[in-house]
C-alpha cells in the first residue's frame, strides 16, 4: 500500500514537471502582453498629475482675476476659502470646473457675457466648489 502511494506521488510529480518544461516559454510570454509596463504606468501618472496641475492653475487664475475677486466679495464668499477648496476636488471635478471657467472667460472676452452674468457664474462655481468639498 505504501509502495502504491509513492508511485502515485512520483507519477503526479513527473507529469507536472514534464508539463512545465514541455510548454514553450513563448506561450507564457504571450499571455502576459496585456500587462502594463512600468514606463507606461509612470507616464500615465505624470500625465494625470500635469493635467490636474493645469486645471488647478486655470481655476486659481480664474478666481484670482479682479472681476472674480469683486464678484466673490459681493456674494460674501471668501476667495481664499474657495481657492483652498478647489485643491480638494477630484480630478474629474477639477476638469469640469476648469472647462466651465475657460468657457466663462472666453464668453466674457468675446462680449457674450456682461459683468452681471460673470458674477452669477462665479458665485455658482464657488458655491459648487464649497458644496463638493463639504460633501467629501
Amino acid at each position: 500500500m505504501l509502495n502504491n502511494s509513492r508511485q502515485f506521488v512520483r507519477a503526479v510529480v513527473t507529469t507536472a514537471l514534464v508539463t512545465i518544461f514541455a510548454i514553450p516559454q513563448g506561450l507564457v510570454a504571450q499571455s502576459s502582453e496585456h500587462v502594463v509596463s512600468p514606463t507606461e504606468l509612470q507616464k500615465a501618472v505624470v500625465d494625470a498629475s500635469q493635467k490636474r496641475q493645469q486645471n488647478l492653475d486655470t481655476l486659481n487664475q480664474f478666481f484670482s482675476s479682479e472681476k472674480a475677486q469683486q464678484a466673490l466679495e459681493s456674494a460674501h464668499q471668501n476667495p481664499e476659502q474657495v481657492k483652498k477648496a478647489v485643491a480638494g476636488l477630484s480630478d474629474d471635478e477639477l476638469a469640469q470646473l476648469a472647462s466651465r471657467a475657460n468657457k466663462a472667460q472666453a464668453d466674457f472676452a468675446a462680449g457674450r457675457v456682461d459683468d452681471h452674468d460673470l458674477l452669477i457664474i462665479l458665485v455658482c462655481i464657488a458655491a459648487l466648489v464649497l458644496i463638493i468639498v463639504a460633501v467629501h
